[in-house]
């Protein structure tokens, strides 16, 4: 069954990894900015990925996915991004030797800024803590504290 999918139609979904965002008004000026960069990622790349994924789920293609769970602001920067691109390169070399097939490679770099979690609070030895997200929900500036989003994504 496919469902239409739309910019907010993440809102109507059951999400129990998401952030509790305290500013509804700084939450929306911000999505409002987002809303008017360009893409990530083209439709074309999309679609390549999505037939690159088909052939390793009947088994003709090995998926190589690389990358941090969680980046953080201040190891944000490009010899960062450069080295793990270097080390999912030379895995899949590897890979494609050993596995006589070909490599999907799919890199979390250069933004993976979030990190979902199962609760909203931990205990870590005796003592509630809200559960660390990410820099962009809870790090040390959270980006939703700032007025400039771009200017600060794009350091």
């Amino acid at each position: 069954m496919k469902t239409s999918w739309s910019p907010n139609s993440w809102r109507s979904k059951p999400a129990k990894h998401m952030p509790t965002y305290k500013d509804e008004n700084l939450l929306q000026e911000s999505l409002d900015k987002i809303k008017k960069f360009p893409p990530l990622v083209f439709a074309g790349e999309a679609r390549s990925l999505k037939s690159k994924l088909a052939k390793v789920a009947k088994g003709e293609a090995f998926l190589l996915q690389g990358g941090d769970c969680a980046e953080s602001f201040a190891d944000f920067h490009p010899d960062n991004i450069k080295n793990s691109f270097k080390v999912i390169l030379q895995m899949a070399v590897v890979l494609t030797f050993g596995a006589s097939c070909p490599v999907v490679k799919v890199g979390r770099i250069a933004g993976q800024f979030a990190k979902p979690r199962s609760s909203d609070k931990e205990i870590i030895k005796g003592v509630e803590l809200e559960s660390y997200k990410g820099d962009i929900i809870n790090g040390p500036k959270p980006i939703l504290l700032k007025k400039d989003l771009c200017k600060y994504i794009f350091i």
